[in-house]
């Protein structure tokens, strides 16, 4: 249980890493009015938040893609999500665009525009996306149900999962044979609950006040 609380931490890390970078490279881009095309771009990203393939279909996917039980199956399929590329891309277009254009006019690159000027005054919202990708991803177990079979690699709220749908099957048993383990059953329940949350309820603190301010943004006009 140690083991897969600092693996899926590192997941988890890797995940939010990874997902930050490309809704960056994304949602600067579909930003710009000089890019040819971001419309029907944009529109590609929107229809992936309705439309799935389904659960068979990721599966050959990944299957033939080689990723099956493999730690780049937890981390690269849903690497980048389209709602949090909206959100940025509607922050960054919200930025004065005689910010930018003077920038360009002084001569930065847009690589530059984007570490030194977008990107310090997005912060609260990068903030924002960083805690929905971190929580989404410590959350989730379905794709390490489905991809991960090897013992070492299952994340920890896999093995919860797993330890509550056991510690139930033993409970209902005990109780229909009135024995007196249902309190141990629902101590643990409650054990793997607050195992799983408190690594969550740490980090929050530290970011609240980023967290706050980013999901304001927009709500409030001057």
């Amino acid at each position: 249980m140690v083991h897969s609380l600092w693996y899926t931490a590192l997941i988890t890390i890797l995940f939010t890493l990874l997902g930050l970078f490309l809704t960056i490279c994304a949602a600067y881009a579909l930003s710009q009015p000089k890019l040819k095309g971001r419309k029907w771009m944009s529109i590609l990203f929107i229809v992936t938040m309705y439309f799935s393939a389904g659960i068979i279909p990721d599966y050959l996917l990944m299957d033939s893609l080689n990723l099956l039980d493999t730690t780049a199956v937890l981390v690269l399929p849903l690497a980048i999500s389209a709602y949090n590329m909206i959100i940025l891309r509607t922050a960054i277009q919200g930025l004065p665009p005689s910010l930018l254009e003077a920038a360009e006019i002084d001569g930065c690159s847009d690589i530059r525009i984007l570490v030194q000027i977008v990107l310090p005054l997005c912060v609260p919202t990068l903030a924002t996306l960083a805690l929905f990708y971190a929580v989404g991803r410590w959350n989730s177990f379905q794709d390490a149900l489905y991809y991960i079979q090897s013992d070492s690699l299952k994340v920890l709220q896999l093995k919860l999962y797993n330890l509550v749908n056991a510690s139930g099957s033993t409970g209902s048993l005990a109780q229909e044979s009135g024995g007196g383990e249902m309190q141990a059953q629902e101590v643990v329940k409650s054990a793997t609950i607050m195992f799983a949350t408190i690594p969550i309820i740490i980090v929050y603190p530290f970011i609240q006040k980023y967290f706050v301010s980013g999901v304001m943004i927009g709500a409030v006009k001057e």
